[in-house]
């Protein structure tokens, strides 16, 4: 994500509980920080009011029970079809479900030399946010009152194929370049997946996973220079096309 923070609070209507700083990244890796929109209850003059919140969280979600955050490093996906059987997502996709702003993603396809990565994202330039899920862990190595004692981590869901019946378009190409997909949402979507009053989770899971080809009709796929595969890299030039897909 390379969007300044006044960007994305006026891009999604997103406010702050805190000031955040967001340095510009064209190569995120796991562990990283990434921005995240929420949303909380918060009580009104007459009734509670929801209210979206920008925040960075780090990529790779670490349940609160988790000894140490080290198993985020296995956590950056939840896989959509088994999300509410897992023990470290099942309860984030009932009460804490997020949205993962980004300018696109990479991907590669073949195998050792060979691998060539590509770009997704959307062709007109705009944001698109992907399905996600958030945790809060409580470090017990750190006294009460140290502002570093909670880390925020987050999962971005996956799906494994386009829906059933749908054979063709975006989708259908972006899972012929890999076998998960990362999953989109539209703005209507999104509003729903977010909504903390939202009790039906095995539905908006379903939403999601439905809506998903319809907004990666809007993608296109750039095949790109190697030099992404180096996480010390990091800049512009990594998203510049080099070549056609596949």
């Amino acid at each position: 994500m390379a969007r300044a923070v006044g960007d994305l609070l006026a891009e999604f209507d997103a406010e702050l509980e805190e000031e955040v700083v967001i340095p510009p990244s064209w190569n995120v890796a796991p562990t990283a920080d990434v921005p995240i929109l929420l949303e909380r209850l918060v009580d009104g003059e007459s009734s509670a009011r929801r209210v979206r919140q920008l925040h960075l969280a780090r990529w790779g979600l670490v349940p609160s029970w988790a000894k140490d955050p080290g198993i985020g490093s296995k956590m950056i996906n939840a896989r959509s079809e088994s999300v509410l059987e897992k023990p470290a997502f099942r309860k984030a996709t009932r009460t804490r479900r997020c949205a993962v702003p980004a300018d696109g993603y990479y991907e590669w396809k073949g195998e050792g030399r060979g691998k060539q990565p590509y770009y997704v994202h959307p062709k007109d330039g705009s944001p698109v946010v992907f399905a996600g899920l958030y945790e809060w862990w409580k470090d017990p190595s750190k006294a009460e009152g140290d502002p570093e004692r909670w880390l925020l981590s987050t999962s971005i869901l996956t799906t494994d194929s386009p829906p059933e019946g749908y054979a063709g378009g975006m989708l259908a190409e972006l899972t012929a370049l890999h076998d998960r997909v990362p999953l989109p949402m539209d703005r209507e979507t999104m509003a729903m997946w977010l909504d903390p009053r939202a009790d039906d989770a095995a539905g908006l899971v379903g939403l999601v996973r439905a809506g998903a080809h319809d907004v990666a009709e809007g993608w296109t796929i750039d095949a790109v220079g190697t030099a992404v595969g180096n996480v010390k890299k990091d800049s512009p030039e990594l998203i510049q096309p080099v070549g056609s897909l596949f």
